[in-house]
């Protein structure tokens, strides 16, 4: 599979709310290799059988950070809420897509640096104004509509690709690609791929796709903080270097080293991410579940997170997609 192009395309468009495009991108790829199974929301769970009936849960999720409409002025001025982390800082100037009756581009409203004061960085969404130029928009968009960043993705020098929505969108490409790699291999266990819905607003869909399934172990695959300009180094994976395989005491240790033997057997580039509780992921809702599903996680470095110009390096995600292959192809950490 051409892993940038699958990136791009699922970068470009849209899984937010009831807006679920970049869901039929990735259905297209995955439904002729698994069986699906809708579980409500975005969510949706794919299913290859195994030898046996103990299954191993890779999960990504789909949903993306975005606003959603609050008002509509006759004048064509619309206002937003947040709906995930939305840095306020970047919104001045920037363009969105307004998914009302129809798509409605618009752009967040400056102001001039002669007029506006000392500090111009509004303490509220509510205060910002998006201008659409349209004279009767309340005959387009309603209160409720989802609004999203109005990026087009664009591959950089090397392996590099920029978008909005690489957080998840890198994590579900290795999904994808992690399927293709596995639909003609003996499978010595299930291997179940979800793609959730929600993180973005709280961890939400995967706490009932999992409760669902019951999977014997899970591996989350999720975006972490790549390294740039005036960011601690000790906070942060390094670009290009590989998967960041995450330790943590919420974690499942026997998974977390097999993870790492297998990179480290395989000559596969990799890099840990330590945390010293909960690891703002899937992962956290995954491992008590029911009863808990032990639960391991690897993440993708990403830079310039919950902005319409997200950077990932195609090298990560193909390191994630090695490790990840040979440890399903292995029956997992906990299987026997």
């Amino acid at each position: 599979m051409d892993v940038k192009n699958i990136l791009i395309s699922l970068s470009n468009e849209v899984a937010i709310g009831t807006v679920n495009d970049a869901v039929d991108i990735a259905d297209k790829y995955l439904s002729p290799i698994a069986e699906c199974k809708k579980l409500g929301g975005l969510s949706a769970l794919y299913t290859m059988k195994g030898e046996n009936d103990y299954t191993i849960l890779i999960d990504a999720h789909i949903d993306e950070i975005g606003m959603i409409v609050t008002s509509v002025s006759d004048d064509g001025f619309v206002t937003v809420a947040k709906c995930g982390g939305i840095d306020l800082r970047l919104l001045s100037s920037k363009e969105v897509v307004i998914h009302g009756k129809t798509a409605v581009k618009g752009v967040f409203v400056s102001t001039p640096p002669h007029l506006s004061g000392e500090d111009a960085v509004p303490n509220d969404i509510g205060e910002l104004k998006i201008d659409t130029g349209l004279k009767n928009a309340k005959e387009t968009i309603n209160p409720g509509d989802f609004v999203t960043f109005n990026t087009v993705a664009s591959a950089l020098c090397q392996d590099t690709v920029c978008g909005k929505s690489l957080d998840n969108r890198a994590g579900v490409t290795c999904l994808i690609e992690l399927a293709d790699r596995l639909k003609d291999k003996k499978l010595p266990c299930n291997v179940a791929f979800l793609l959730s819905d929600g993180e973005e607003l709280g961890l939400r869909g995967v706490r009932t796709a999992v409760f669902d399934s019951t999977p014997n172990e899970a591996v989350v695959i999720d975006v972490s903080f790549g390294d740039g300009p005036d960011i601690s180094p000790y906070k942060c994976g390094k670009m290009g270097k590989g998967a960041m395989i995450g330790v943590s005491p919420v974690l499942n240790r026997e998974m977390t080293d097999a993870l790492n033997l297998i990179a480290y057997d395989n000559g596969i580039p990799y890099q840990n991410e330590v945390m010293g509780g909960n690891t703002s992921t899937n992962a956290d809702v995954i491992s008590v579940t029911k009863c808990g599903v032990p639960t391991a996680l690897i993440s993708i470095p990403l830079r310039n997170m919950h902005t319409p110009v997200e950077t990932v390096k195609i090298s990560d995600i193909t390191s994630v997609c090695d490790i990840l292959e040979r440890y399903v192809l292995s029956g997992g950490a906990l299987n026997g």
